[in-house]
């Protein structure tokens, strides 16, 4: 009867170890995901951040060609219109 008893009773401690090995690793693999998906989460406003940056850039520079164009196109009818407005403002 003791020799059942200490076999059930190994056997059930066996499986108590089991379990919490298991459990221990459940834990420990869900940490790391959230460790993962927290750098991953970081990457990602990291990217968006610079991702903005650039689009403003872009924009910027385009904003900077279109007014170089605009300055080739106008630049004589714009300085014309700047000189007859100054004397029309020293002759008034």
């Amino acid at each position: 009867m003791t020799v059942i008893f200490n076999g059930m009773r190994r056997a059930l401690m066996n499986v108590v170890a089991r379990r919490a090995l298991i459990e221990m690793n459940d834990i420990i693999e869900m940490t790391e995901i959230g460790v993962t998906r927290s750098r991953h989460a970081d990457a990602v406003n990291r990217s968006a951040r610079a991702q903005t940056m650039t689009e403003y850039a872009l924009i910027l520079g385009a904003v900077a060609i279109a007014v170089y164009l605009t300055y080739q196109v106008m630049g004589q009818d714009i300085g014309s219109m700047v000189s007859a407005l100054d004397s029309a403002l020293l002759n008034a």
